[in-house]
């Protein structure tokens, strides 16, 4: 486990009651600049909840999240969501809906930087397109750009893939690993309820039990990158790797 020392986030005995009920009970996490972890859980387990509160968007009932040294009391430019329902605005196009995180914040596009995520999420072609006109898959593309449109110091994705089909789902798994291993993607934290998924992307895998959830195991995947879905299953290692998070569960 990374040390506090290290750390880039640290969340440090967060808590979380929404109406009367406990959603959180003292969840501590950290993870280092250039890490990428995982959160797995079953559902209702409090993963999204954990996600929002590091973003800001939950109120913490007792504890405190900070990124590199500042608490986080409120949403922040440092850090960007990608949500599971793509979360799109539906009267903008492609190349607006990119530019909006940019817009909101006061920021010129100054350096190309989202004709450049255009690109390299292959949507150049359907830049003036609307939300309605897409596929699945092409729209959490623009979400993902969206993110990365701003240079967030920390990505945040809320199970991400898991309203595509699984084609799509490999497609959009593989392309978020090359922009983190080309450091597009400085660091992340990927919540998602698959084991395979989170064996496949992460540094390390947190498990979070509930409710009220708590965190109760951490696995490093210390496989080879890069990786690929057919090269992780392959490994000897793979099954025990497996195994452990399953029993974790």
């Amino acid at each position: 486990m990374w040390s506090v020392a290290t750390a880039h986030l640290v969340v440090d005995s967060v808590s979380v009651v929404l109406g009367r009920k406990p959603v959180l009970d003292g969840i501590s996490l950290t993870v280092a600049e250039g890490e990428l972890v995982c959160v797995i859980g079953v559902s209702g387990g409090g993963k999204t909840t954990l996600l929002r509160a590091i973003a800001g968007l939950a109120p913490t009932t007792s504890g405190s999240v900070s990124l590199g040294g500042e608490l986080v009391r409120a949403p922040t430019p440092r850090m960007a969501m990608v949500f599971q329902h793509f979360g799109l605005f539906p009267w903008k196009t492609v190349r607006a809906n990119v530019e909006y995180g940019l817009r909101a914040q006061g920021r010129a596009d100054g350096d190309g930087r989202v004709g450049q995520l255009l690109d390299t999420m292959r949507l150049s072609g359907v830049a003036d397109h609307y939300p309605a006109q897409l596929s699945g898959g092409m729209r959490q593309r623009v979400g993902i750009a969206r993110a990365l449109a701003v240079r967030p110091e920390m990505l945040l994705l809320d199970e991400p893939f898991s309203a595509v089909d699984a084609i799509t789902r490999e497609q959009l798994q593989r392309e978020v690993l090359e922009l983190w291993e080309s450091r597009r993607i400085r660091t992340a934290l990927l919540v998602t309820h698959d084991i395979d998924e989170a064996i496949l992307m992460a540094d390390r895998v947190v498990v979070v039990t509930g409710p009220p959830g708590r965190i109760t195991f951490e696995l490093p995947i210390e496989l080879p990158r890069p990786r690929t879905s057919a090269l992780i299953r392959a490994h000897e290692d793979y099954p025990k790797i497996r195994a452990r998070l399953w029993d974790a569960l």
